[in-house]
């Protein structure tokens, strides 16, 4: 797997940020049995970056806390089977893995919403990092039954890592 990790930003999150990624996007992935060595970008920045990538992509004028940018369309979410008909589109040709697309964080947003929630700096972008890896796998929310389901693989991969509420 190669995931690459880019901290954008000076406002400095002082938690063991890699380590969590890695273990998340490891569990997601083994969870949702992904069959591939895949590759993925994760970026953490601020909210002013985050709003204005949020107002060209989404035409959202505010910062949120993660956007996900997946890089493979899904017939249905975390369906595999058809991704090597498009090698081209979804592989890198140099290495073979899949590529499954970029993930953005605001570090401002992961230290309010940890303090809002009244959980861990850990716990909170350990739950971001679930939710948009479940996003590039195809998963969405918009519907209350995605929204059901997707709240139930992000607890499943944060409790298979003990990555609880708990943690304070």
């Amino acid at each position: 797997m190669t995931l690459n990790i880019e901290y954008e930003t000076e406002i400095k999150l002082e938690i063991d940020y890699e380590t969590i990624i890695s273990k998340v996007v490891d569990m997601a992935m083994d969870t949702e049995n992904c069959p591939y060595e895949a590759e993925l970008n994760v970026i953490l920045t601020d909210n002013e970056e985050i709003k204005n990538i949020n107002k060209s992509y989404r035409e959202v004028d505010a910062p949120t806390d993660v956007l996900s940018f997946p890089m493979v369309d899904y017939e249905t979410p975390a369906d595999f089977s058809h991704l090597e008909d498009n090698s081209d589109d979804y592989f890198n040709p140099e290495t073979g893995e899949l590529l499954l697309g970029d993930i953005i964080v605001s570090v401002e947003k992961v230290t309010a919403q940890a303090q809002e929630y009244g959980h861990s700096k850990e716990r909170e972008l350990g739950f971001l990092i679930a939710h948009s890896m479940l996003h590039l796998f195809g998963y969405d929310h918009m519907e209350e039954e995605e929204r059901r389901i997707m709240e139930e693989k992000q607890r499943i991969i944060l409790d298979k890592l003990g990555i609880t509420r708990e943690i304070l």
